[in-house]
């Protein structure tokens, strides 16, 4: 992926935002456990931030994916993981299936506003039961005349309690364990039956909401099916590479602040008579964990060169999500250490990432299953290859 003066627009202006719209709130977004979503979106919207690689026939700009990493790299900039995580929401997680598959009418009613920034965006696959086991999920969604009747639950809905429509897998088949019986529907938030007022309440990304949601006999037109019945399980699978490269390109510049601060600290706070920094064990340290991450980068990168030739990158995008999400937790623990007793305070920047990046591991897809993916797309299990 080479960066051309178009990325860098993209990201320079992604930046900007951040610094001048986003940072300066953040401390009461966290403190309230709430962020603006419509508020922020729709400045997002108007300066054409949030359909960077969706089609121009919605409002997008129809530009290739490798401008949406760029902006994903400039997003992290923010100071709280909470951020970019509800921003990637709206722009590669609950989005991407509809502008693959959705129907021109459905993109017009839903797709459009979310990338203008008028409506807020939710996706709905996990649940109480069910949360990296995605073919474990029950909602149900059945087919009544031109409707679907939807009962259920969805848990740990980033942006839950302000999203206008949620894209959601249920199951529209009698059998509730396999694959091929699985839709993505869109179901508006404020339809009768749901209810979705239980804000949760979480270790990190406090700045932005997450929710449970009910669905309780939950009717919505039958045409908000996005695709084909039965085919939401592939779709979802094909939108989660787009939300696992976006998640590990979203943390690679808070990382490399929390390197660049625990320098900066360490170099100011001395210990036994000289500066910490002066210990070899620390910037011997910090150099190898740099080092890290510019590899991680690279990694990146490359993924996202297989996606932007319309190559299969679900290895590498795993590779990148699994590596990002062990590198977050490492160089934040590795890092926080040097800290001392500054760096458990909740203030600290390196104790905000700490808890923030600690998701990474888990949302998205836990590291145990990006493992079995790449475990399988080696050939290490299942069809045995030679090597």
């Amino acid at each position: 992926m080479q960066m051309t003066h178009e990325h860098e627009q993209i990201a320079e202006t992604t930046r900007k935002f951040v610094a001048e719209q986003i940072n300066p709130h953040l401390k009461d977004w966290e403190r309230d456990g709430m962020w603006p979503a419509h508020e922020v979106l729709r400045a997002m919207g108007k300066l054409g931030l949030l359909g960077i690689a969706k089609p121009e026939s919605v409002g997008g700009l129809g530009l290739d994916y490798s401008y949406q990493v760029a902006f994903a790299e400039a997003l992290g900039t923010c100071d709280s993981g909470g951020l970019p995580m509800a921003i990637g929401v709206q722009t590669d997680m609950a989005t991407p299936a509809l502008a693959n598959f959705g129907s021109a009418e459905l993109q017009q009613e839903y797709l459009a506003p979310a990338i203008a920034g008028e409506m807020v965006a939710a996706i709905g696959v996990s649940e109480p039961g069910a949360g990296s086991d995605v073919a474990g999920i029950k909602t149900t969604a059945r087919r009544v005349g031109d409707e679907y009747v939807i009962s259920g639950s969805k848990l740990w809905i980033t942006n839950g309690t302000q999203a206008d429509w949620v894209c959601l897998l249920a199951n529209t088949g009698n059998d509730t364990s396999g694959h091929g019986n699985k839709s993505l529907i869109v179901v508006p938030l404020d339809a009768k039956g749901v209810d979705r007022h239980q804000k949760l309440d979480k270790l990190g990304q406090r700045a932005s909401d997450t929710a449970m949601i009910f669905l309780d006999e939950v009717r919505v037109p039958a045409r908000n099916l996005i695709g084909e019945e039965g085919k939401g399980f592939i779709y979802q699978m094909q939108q989660f590479q787009h939300e696992r490269l976006f998640l590990s390109a979203s943390i690679v510049a808070a990382m490399e602040r929390v390197i660049k601060d625990t320098a900066t600290y360490t170099g100011q706070r001395k210990a036994f008579g000289k500066p910490l920094l002066d210990n070899q064990v620390v910037h011997f340290r910090l150099s190898e964990l740099y080092t890290e991450l510019e590899a991680l980068r690279a990694l990146i990168y490359r993924a996202t060169d297989d996606v932007v030739a319309g190559k299969d990158a679900t290895l590498l995008c795993s590779m990148a999500k699994l590596k990002s999400a062990r590198l977050a937790r490492e160089l934040t623990d590795a890092c926080l250490q040097y800290w001392g007793g500054q760096g458990f305070m909740w203030e600290s920047s390196v104790a905000q990432f700490y808890r923030d990046l600690r998701l990474h591991s888990i949302g998205g897809g836990a590291d145990e299953v990006m493992l079995e993916i790449i475990s399988k797309r080696l050939g290490f299990v299942g069809k045995r290859r030679t090597y």
